[in-house]
């Protein structure tokens, strides 16, 4: 799931940097979030996971409506894939800023059990949403966090937050800090390869 402003295109060209094992397979799905009005950009429209009705440095008002349509719709894909027969626990949600928060949302409060989450440079939006929805049987969810120790859009203040939230919620989340700004950096597309060649039971590294 992309970030504010973005569409799914956005992180396609990753794939290939992966360095996965072409077997077994894996299936990317790269969705776009809806247009909406977004209030800190002045109302301007544009493709958001939910609206941001203010923020600072270390602190984020968001419009919660929004946020729970967006778990609708990633609930919906879930549902989709599991029609075409891959079961949940085989399924891995991942997001980058906004997408990241609603990957971190819809993960742990999702019904049935995910085989992992990855967030980068995120948070989570609404720590009381999440803990109300929060599944005890998700607790051993493996989780990888990364974040930027430069990012001026989103603090790490926030992901560090986010981190400490699931910990105190029994989770043990694997949480990398890289010297980025808001963005990702191809030693950190690498270590997300190695936590889904270890996450998903493959051996070496693809072309």
């Amino acid at each position: 799931m992309h970030g504010l402003g973005a569409d799914g295109g956005d992180f396609e060209p990753i794939v290939a940097e992966l360095a996965l094992p072409d077997t077994p397979a894996l299936r990317f799905i790269f969705p776009h979030a809806p247009y909406r009005a977004v209030t800190c950009n002045g109302g301007y429209v544009m493709r958001a996971w939910y609206d941001i009705i203010s923020l600072a440095p270390d602190s984020r008002q968001i419009d919660e409506a929004g946020l729970l349509e967006s778990r609708a719709l990633i609930r919906q894909l879930i549902e989709q894939e599991t029609a075409r027969g891959v079961p949940s626990e085989r399924i891995i949600l991942a997001g980058f800023s906004q997408g990241g928060a609603v990957a971190y949302v819809t993960g742990l409060t999702h019904p049935a059990p995910l085989a992992g989450i990855i967030a980068l440079s995120t948070y989570i939006p609404s720590p009381r949403l999440l803990i109300e929805g929060f599944e005890a049987a998700r607790r051993h969810i493996p989780v990888f966090a990364a974040h930027g120790s430069d990012d001026d859009v989103v603090s790490p203040t926030l992901g560090l937050q986010a981190v400490e939230l699931l910990r105190q919620l029994g989770m043990a989340p694997e949480w990398r800090s890289y010297e980025l700004p808001h963005s990702v950096s191809l030693e950190e597309i690498a270590d997300i390869g190695a936590w889904l060649r270890r996450v998903c039971g493959m051996g070496g590294t693809g072309r």
